[in-house]
């Protein structure tokens, strides 16, 4: 009845009067000139949240990425939000890291890593020494969807962007790139095909030469999606990425795979964790 009774006052009082207006061939802009549209933040497909990071100094400060809603910045612990990335060519957005000893030093992978029919496709990575105020593109543009980006904390200028790709369609420009000259250049250095790009991907934090790289193989088609096949892979390296050990069924793990989550332990780097998709999926340690 409440219900009812606000229905019967909502057209009363703000549907009869703009109709009577329109009928009557007035011009509305002109009679309510500062009614404007504002945006209040992150909706609909773009509110999934696709990357977050925080200030280990001062975990009061924090960067979100959003699917297709840009990156926002909190310095009171999520009381109040700020969109920091609005004025890009992209609000796409799949990946963050902060610089840990300079943390107005923000890196930004374009483009989601979870490949559903509604995929937000990036358009390479981006950088800000400001703490957000401005953004530099530093490359990988072809690589479409950027998933994880890990930072040496020995030497802030080498990177790791993990490239998943667009699902849509097989490009080379997919896997694992890296970059020693803080993103002036990047290299390639780990790839396994067209259709493959990285899942997940963790850094030792005693030795930041040792990353263990998943490999996904998969497409997705409007009408339907594959995962795994031969691209995909559980892979360690212990020298930075010169060269590559694929780890399986010696290990412990499937040889035949599909998505890999990995995590390592903080406190002791030792134990990691995989969640793999295989023919039997498990939680492997």
């Amino acid at each position: 009845m409440r219900n009812a009774r606000l229905f019967s006052r909502f057209l009363l009082f703000v549907l009869l009067p703009l109709l009577s207006a329109q009928a009557q061939n007035v011009d509305l802009a002109r009679q309510f000139p500062n009614l404007k549209a504002r945006s209040i933040g992150p909706a609909g497909m773009s509110g999934r949240v696709t990357a977050i990071d925080a200030v280990h100094s001062n975990p009061d400060i924090i960067y979100i990425g959003a699917a297709s809603g840009g990156v926002w910045k909190t310095t009171s612990g999520g009381a109040q939000w700020t969109p920091v990335f609005d004025s890009m060519s992209t609000q796409n957005i799949g990946a963050l890291a902060i610089q840990q000893n300079n943390p107005n030093t923000v890196w930004a992978g374009t483009g989601e890593g979870n490949p559903r029919n509604s995929v937000s496709l990036g358009e390479g990575i981006f950088k800000t020494l400001d703490g957000g105020r401005t953004w530099q593109l530093m490359g990988l543009e072809k690589t479409r969807n950027i998933h994880r980006i890990l930072i040496d904390p020995q030497n802030t200028n080498t990177v790791y962007a993990g490239a998943i790709g667009n699902p849509f369609a097989a490009h080379p420009e997919r896997g694992l790139y890296k970059t020693t000259d803080g993103g002036e250049s990047w290299k390639l250095i780990l790839h396994t095909n067209d259709t493959s790009g990285v899942a997940d991907m963790v850094m030792d934090p005693t030795n930041p030469n040792k990353l263990f790289v998943c490999m996904w193989q998969h497409q997705r088609t409007p009408w339907s999606f594959t995962s795994g096949g031969p691209g995909s892979g559980f892979y360690l390296t212990l020298n930075g990425g010169k060269s590559w050990t694929k780890l399986g069924k010696a290990n412990g793990l499937p040889d035949t795979t599909g998505r890999i989550g990995i995590a390592i332990a903080p406190g002791d780097p030792d134990v990691v964790y995989a969640m793999v998709e295989a023919t039997k999926n498990g939680l492997y340690r």
